[in-house]
């Protein structure tokens, strides 16, 4: 594969560039951060980013120092990979990445399940099971163990390797460290039963023989398996962040026909070329930026702007790639191509707001750090101390062993379950009540919000027109709105399908309509039923003089509450307003109230005219409005938050919204936008009811608690554990910990985990 420069975030400043690197190899958050933290000690670097989910590092340098094959082989050195491709390519590349890594976690994680639970059975029963007491008992264990620990396990252990030469401890090595002592201990124990009967005897006098010396073969397999379960659950959510800028590419439009020597071809999208003539049918989507030069439409721009009315464009006005031509067919010459054009810039700005995300820092691994250089530590001090106090003849046996202790009741069983539990539970009550949170961080971070912005289109509103006001003049309501339906149902317009489905609502019949004509920017005209009808803006009334009387205030108090108003004349008389809008939802003023009751501030963002704005804000209790804004600056308006130290959730529903939902701390999209929205977004409303934000919110709060008091019982016993296995007791009351205790400590901490969890079951919203 061709190596080329990335086209994606690379922007030169003076002596600076700042470019995308693609990381293939990473396997956990700690990769990452091992990643970042190398290459921000290399010298050139300026500043160093990785963020795991999207599986790249963004990197600002002096090209004086070091250039992008340096950087390659600086990740290279410390294990990792990088991707150098064209763009689509890398998408496709680490999209095949994903995959397999989902599927050799998935066979992993069952292979350690299926050859783990007869160990844990085997552990569980302490020989007071008769037919699992039996001399070859210990050798059957090691048979089911050892494909867990040296395949599904190895990742741990190379990973902790990788860790120890970098000087760096993280969750990989409590697990290596805790489950290989127990895994080399219980083999020694297997083989050379007599050597460790001696330290033992004692505290397993009660014991059957074939049991007499304890091995910890269910401690190595089982937290492995449980382990897998959260890679497995963090790998699934982690290949949904790439399909976001999938969807984006889905967009741009694969085939363009252009004039070139006066002849119309068919070519490619991407060899368009700037100053181009292309034609563009109905229906038809724009495949790059240009002006009109002949023709005229109507488009619908809502990926760009959100505004769910198309937008009427005639000669000299801008069109933009992606967007789709509802009506008329026309001309432009392209101004902007490829990576110029709108589509691409909000594609560039979802992968920089995903990759500017800096992950969150696990709490278990936070606490590994710390935990685990300690336990190893005291471990060590324990071995030397027996060594040096027990008789000749037993030192090295008793060390041994009390060292071993140390280690494994430091095992991090309960560990494994403390989040992917709490998660599971948690994300299945949200699912229940339509919210699909995808992530760990989304639930860590909902709860602490300070401000919610809402995307105004098809988020507070329902996204589509509808007819909300007919006054008529001198005329039956019905009877008008039956005459401009039958007009309009000859119509491609988009407003006329509102007019339309309004009179299907109130069961009226559509008339024979006869000479319809659109009249270019202006409206339509047609023969129904002996009346001559005109139907259009203002500018269609003045051109045939007929004034709208005494309804001047009524068109005023329409349009300044943000409706689309038409205008009737039957015969040259006026006949009345029609006005469209899109409406509210109906529980958007109650979602609002229940989010401002939670202290969080709420903020109404879009595309659209300020007046419309406002007057949608008002409805729904919002004060604060931010309107007529492009989908770069919804981006830059949640940084602009975001840098005021405000933690920042952003809901919307658009393509246009994809690159402030990425953006936010927490991005929350309307299970019935678009996908693009979806897949940028941390938290998916799967029924469109805004309630389902104040859900998410309290959910995460009840969750990251749950979470937390399971880390306390994980530990807990380990703390407790610990200075018992260490022998602290032996000189007081000649009290060693005993492999029973060990076994049931991790029991009770693992039993306390999922009970804890399982409480969540009970978590419930009132409505």
């Amino acid at each position: 594969m061709k190596a080329v420069k990335s086209k994606v975030l690379e922007k030169e400043l003076t002596g600076v560039l700042r470019i995308d690197l693609p990381i293939t190899g990473m396997t956990c958050a700690a990769c990452a951060r091992r990643i970042e933290r190398r290459l921000s000690k290399t010298p050139g670097v300026r500043v160093a980013g990785v963020n795991f989910a999207t599986a790249r590092a963004t990197v600002e340098f002096s090209t004086a120092e070091i250039d992008r094959r340096g950087l390659r082989e600086t990740i290279e050195e410390i294990g990792y990979g990088v991707i150098e491709a064209e763009e689509n390519a890398v998408e496709d590349a680490q999209e095949a990445e994903r995959e397999a890594e989902y599927s050799e976690l998935k066979r992993k994680f069952w292979i350690a399940a299926v050859l783990s639970l007869p160990v844990l059975i085997i552990a569980m029963s302490h020989g007071a099971v008769y037919f699992l007491n039996f001399l070859g008992v210990n050798y059957l264990q090691l048979a089911l163990a050892t494909p867990v620990v040296f395949y599904s396990g190895w990742q741990f252990y190379r990973a902790a390797w990788t860790g120890a030469r970098h000087l760096s401890a993280d969750m990989n090595t409590l697990i290596a460290v805790g489950t290989g002592a127990a895994y080399i201990y219980s083999v020694f124990a297997t083989f050379f039963l007599g050597f460790f009967a001696v330290a033992t005897h004692s505290a397993m006098s009660g014991m059957p023989e074939a049991m007499r010396v304890p091995v910890y073969f269910e401690a190595a397999s089982v937290i492995i398996a449980l382990i897998l379960l959260g890679r497995l659950l963090e790998a699934s959510a982690k290949g949904r962040t790439g399909a976001a800028i999938r969807r984006l590419l889905d967009l741009q439009v694969k085939r363009a026909r252009v004039v070139r020597n006066n002849r119309e071809i068919e070519i490619p999208a991407d060899e368009v070329l700037p100053g181009d003539i292309i034609l563009v049918r109905p229906g038809e989507r724009i495949p790059v930026d240009g002006t009109i030069l002949e023709g005229a439409s109507a488009i619908d721009e809502s990926m760009l702007t959100g505004e769910s009315l198309p937008v009427e464009k005639r000669a000299d006005d801008q069109v933009f790639g992606g967007t789709i031509n509802k009506s008329g067919s026309f001309r432009f010459e392209a101004t902007k191509v490829g990576k110029d054009t709108a589509l691409q810039q909000i594609v560039r700005l979802v992968r920089e707001a995903q990759g500017s995300k800096a992950p969150i820092a696990r709490l278990a691994d936070v606490i590994s750090g710390i935990f685990t250089p300690i336990v190893i530590g005291i471990a060590i001090v324990t071995f030397i101390v027996w060594f040096a106090v027990s008789p000749e003849e037993t030192r090295l046996s008793l060390a041994l062993v009390n060292f071993v202790s140390v280690l494994i009741i430091a095992c991090p069983c309960a560990l494994g379950l403390a989040t992917p539990t709490a998660i599971m539970v948690g994300t299945g009550k949200g699912a229940e009540n339509g919210v699909l949170i995808k992530s760990g961080e989304a639930l860590e971070i909902a709860h602490r919000l300070d401000i919610i912005v809402l995307d105004k289109t098809g988020t507070v509103t329902l996204g589509e027109p509808a007819v909300t006001d007919i006054i008529p003049n001198e005329i039956d309501e019905n009877r008008l709105l039956q005459i401009l339906a039958s007009a309009e149902n000859s119509s491609e317009h988009p407003l006329a399908a509102a007019i339309v489905k309004e009179a299907k609502n109130r069961n009226l019949d559509l008339l024979k309509t006869e000479n319809f004509v659109a009249l270019e920017g202006r409206g339509i005209e047609a023969e129904i039923q002996n009346y001559h009808l005109l139907l259009g803006n203002r500018r269609l009334m003045k051109e045939h003089a007929i004034g709208l009387k005494n309804f001047e205030a009524a068109a005023e108090n329409l349009s300044n509450s943000g409706k689309t108003l038409m205008f009737a004349a039957l015969d040259g008389k006026f006949a009345g307003i029609i006005a469209v809008a899109d409406r509210v939802k109906p529980e958007a003023k109650a979602a609002v109230s229940a989010l401002q009751n939670l202290g969080i501030e709420v903020v109404i963002i879009t595309g659209d005219n300020r007046r419309t704005a406002e007057a949608v804000a008002a409805e729904v209790g919002i004060k604060r409005v931010l309107a007529e804004v492009l989908p770069a600056a919804k981006a830059e308006e949640i940084k602009r938050l975001q840098n005021e130290n405000q933690k920042v959730g952003m809901v919307g529903d658009g393509i246009n919204d994809a690159p402030a939902l990425a953006q936010a701390d927490v991005g929350i999209a309307i299970g019935t936008g678009t996908d693009a929205a979806i897949e940028a977004a941390d938290v998916t409303l799967l029924r469109g009811d805004l309630r389902g934000v104040v859900t998410a919110l309290k959910l995460s709060k009840a969750t990251i608690r749950t979470v937390k008091q399971n880390l306390f019982w994980a530990f807990i016993y380990n703390l407790l554990g610990i200075p018992v296995a260490a022998g602290v007791l032996y000189p007081f009351f000649g009290i060693l910990l005993s492999p029973v205790l060990a076994s049931a400590a991790m029991s009770l901490s693992s039993v306390s985990v999922v009970a804890n969890s399982l409480r969540l079951r009970n978590f419930s919203v009132e409505r």
